[in-house]
């Protein structure tokens, strides 16, 4: 079989097309190993060694893979940051991350401008993709730098921030493996693999969200080295990505399910235009799926919605969409290099059907917290590791997440899962978006709050309140049911679907504490 690892699979074939950009400029393998090589040559004139961390905002394009994967040859560590951050916020991640080296692009100007020089960075050290002042131009870091492979190449790593839900973000960080970038492709493109996506095929993958999240970088760069081809999106909208779908013969993507909402809200004459039976594995995470959205997925797009549970941490578990019909609700079973224990507050295991905090172990080694022992040892129990989920695993070994431990509601001494609620509420044909927390209630500790972004056209206001209750009170136990519903223009997502419910929660509890 043909290597894998990006760099090899340029050297031989140079005219394949690997990357489409957001602009639909076609990125042929050579050109992209080319420049890649020239970020390496450029970075070491810097005066970077290996272990040395280059910190970027950037939007999807094609730079934040020249500089993947740049750094995953040179030793180096990358650090994406979300681009929606405040200046203090992301100067806060390049200082502790150590960077090196900022790279910025100009749309983000003023919030890369204040994080620089809040922490002093140093002005020769900067680079933009165009014009971002007090910054350099990110073409100067590659100007006259050669375009061959490096010498004394060794794997870098990724270290992506936690999204800071409970305090300041912090650094996953992995030690560098030590080994010649080919050496670790076939971990690169792991998560294809696990998919049934296979090397060197026609296989092509569409990036519909942002590259600074996690999983979507893994599976954009895992495609990559693979010797797929990339067609990036920088703004995802729904139908735009049915189009490119067709005119790309995409076969799969990493998604979520707000997305999945989103594309079956559209006219079913626009659903009806575009052909997409290239679709092979459409993978979706980051966020609960509604039982509904899914299998009205599965009847569109047929058996292509697999999905998978897992973090930034590691993971996880997995579940194709055959499997899933058969166990609605579930987000699958261990990786083959995974485990998987539901445990007490003791942490001691629970047996089958009960609910506890989920942890997990993976056999690729340990990570840590970056200059955070105390969260990293707080987070595991022996070689297991929790992001605080709560779930239960059934007699077969299914994994069933309920919620996240920190957005449990406690109610009148009972445990409330608000993505149960979420769920239902997001099959009502009204409700655009939908979020459910605990808010303060004297006798009762908290009660049940709903958050709805109305569907388009439709008009927020008691009257649909009142439906929507009426819709709740016949699929929720009374306990479950949302005793009020405020009303919200749009949702504080971000664009991979992560919804900020603090932003949500935290006025009404302004002044109290909650209990969890």
């Amino acid at each position: 079989m043909a290597e894998l690892g990006f760099w090899s699979i340029a050297a031989e074939d140079p005219d394949k097309l690997a990357l489409v950009d957001p602009d639909e400029r076609e990125v042929d393998a050579g050109e992209l190993l080319a420049s890649c090589n020239q970020v390496v040559h450029g970075l070491r004139a810097l005066g970077l060694q290996p272990g040395d961390a280059v910190a970027m905002v950037l939007p999807n394009r094609v730079e934040v893979f020249e500089l993947y994967l740049a750094v995953l040859q040179a030793g180096l560590y990358l650090v994406p940051i979300n681009h929606h951050l405040v200046g203090l916020e992301i100067a806060y991640i390049v200082q502790d991350s150590e960077a090196k080296v900022f790279v910025a692009h100009e749309r983000f100007a003023d919030v890369c401008v204040a994080a620089a020089d809040e922490i002093d960075f140093p002005p020769e050290n900067r680079f933009a993709v165009g014009d971002v002042p007090g910054f350099r131009s990110y073409e100067e870091l590659k100007d006259g730098q050669p375009t061959t492979l490096p010498d004394d190449r060794t794997t870098g790593v990724v270290m992506n921030y936690t999204s800071g839900t409970t305090g300041r973000p912090k650094g996953v960080r992995r030690p560098l493996p030590g080994v010649e970038p080919e050496a670790g492709a076939v971990g690169l493109s792991g998560m294809l693999f696990l998919f049934g996506l296979q090397p060197h095929d026609d296989n092509v993958h569409i990036c519909g969200s942002p590259l600074y999240h996690t999983a979507v970088l893994v599976f954009a760069g895992g495609a990559l080295h693979a010797g797929h081809t990339v067609v990036v999106m920088d703004k995802w909208t729904p139908e735009d990505m049915l189009r490119l779908i067709e005119k790309y013969k995409v076969t799969n993507s990493h998604m979520v399910p707000t997305q999945f909402h989103r594309l079956l809200a559209l006219p079913d004459d626009v659903k009806k235009k575009y052909d997409v039976g290239s679709l092979r594995h459409m993978v979706h995470a980051a966020a609960p799926c509604p039982p509904d959205v899914k299998r009205r997925m599965i009847e569109w797009w047929g058996n292509t919605i697999d999905e998978y549970y897992a973090a930034s941490e590691g993971g996880g578990t997995i579940v194709f969409a055959e499997e899933w019909m058969q166990k609605p609700g579930t987000v699958g079973k261990p990786w083959p290099i995974s485990e998987i224990a539901i445990l007490d507050d003791d942490g001691d295991e629970l047996p089958a059907g009960e609910i506890g905090t989920v942890y997990m172990h993976m056999q690729t080694g340990n990570f840590e917290y970056y200059k955070d022992k105390d969260k990293t040892e707080k987070s595991r129990q022996g070689k297991f590791f929790t992001v605080g989920d709560v779930g239960y695993l059934d007699d077969e070994g299914w994994l069933f997440l309920r919620d996240r431990k920190t957005d449990m509601i406690i109610s009148g001494g009972a445990n409330i899962y608000p993505a149960e609620i979420e769920s239902e509420l997001l099959s009502h044909p009204k409700v655009g978006d939908a979020a459910v927390f605990g808010i303060p209630h004297e006798d009762w500790g908290e009660e049940v709050k709903a958050v709805i972004e109305p569907a388009p056209g439709e008009e927020p206001g008691p009257e649909l309140a009142e439906d929507i209750l009426a819709f709740c009170r016949d699929r929720l136990a009374k306990f479950k049911t949302p005793k009020s519903i405020d009303f919200i223009v749009e949702m504080p997502r971000d664009p991979n679907g992560k919804l900020y419910k603090r932003k949500l929660r935290d006025p009404y509890w302004e002044g109290r504490e909650r209990a969890i």
